[in-house]
């Protein structure tokens, strides 16, 4: 019987990923943490790589916590911590097991330590709302929104849902952005959910392809960086975020 368990509520909710880090293949039981625990779920993590990613953060003023679905799994002492070096960036804390639920036929074990992780408190320099140089990228969306399709369509509404601080700031940078279908089976379910539901909906039509993003937010800059960083920026977070769609070793991509 395992001792310990991750709670993953961003890209970690798909298979294919968690995969990717874990020595064996291991499976996700679909639950739900607590507004108790205290956080939301936000894009608000801005990696060195150059895009904003999911995070738990405190609420602000005016603000609620919400509850957070993902999936929990087992980890060996090995596992961990090759979940600890992919969460670069994140600390991992304890979870109180009675701020957790299923939310399928699968129970939750009845005893061990259950973690998530959390945006460390020295990683306060990249705690901030995506933006020109940290956008939202559309393959980090897809691998979180098509890994929740997995458990069906009302849970992954329920991600959308429950995560704050979409942006204006928002790259399509799929493989092959215009043609889609070529490499995405599942694209059309993702966008069918991100264009309807709020609060994704009310940004998704400022989504651009690289080249569109590039004048919309660079052209103006007084610096003229236009020129010599849209090819630059793009192959940084594409070699950043690839470890997501391919069959290769993992990447640092955090929650």
């Amino acid at each position: 019987m395992p001792n310990d368990f991750i709670f993953g509520y961003g890209s970690l909710i798909n298979t294919h990923l968690r995969d990717h880090t874990s020595a064996t293949p291991i499976a996700g039981i679909p639950a739900r943490l607590s507004a108790e625990f205290g956080y939301l779920r936000a894009w608000v993590f801005r990696c060195p790589s150059g895009f904003t990613a999911l995070g738990l953060r405190r609420p602000r003023r005016g603000e609620a916590t919400m509850t957070v679905n993902g999936v929990m799994y087992p980890v060996d002492p090995a596992d961990l911590a090759a979940f600890d070096l992919r969460e670069a960036g994140y600390r991992r804390v304890p979870v109180p097991i009675e701020q957790i639920e299923a939310v399928s036929w699968q129970s939750l074990p009845a005893c061990g330590t259950i973690w998530t992780y959390v945006p460390a408190d020295d990683a306060a320099t990249h705690l901030a709302a995506a933006s020109d140089d940290f956008p939202l990228l559309q393959s980090y969306i897809d691998a979180t929104v098509e890994g929740a399709l997995d458990y069906g369509v009302d849970y992954a509404r329920e991600v959308i849902e429950t995560t704050a601080d979409w942006s204006p700031y928002w790259l399509n940078d799929r493989e092959m952005a215009r043609r889609p279908w070529i490499y995405d089976r599942r694209y059309a379910e993702a966008d069918a959910l991100l264009s309807t539901i709020e609060p994704a909906a009310s940004y998704f039509s400022d989504r651009m392809f690289p080249g569109p993003f590039s004048i919309r937010w660079h052209y103006r800059t007084p610096t003229g960086r236009l020129a010599h960083l849209g090819k630059e920026r793009r192959t940084r977070r594409r070699d950043a975020v690839q470890p997501l769609l391919s069959d290769g070793a993992e990447g640092a991509v955090p929650a």
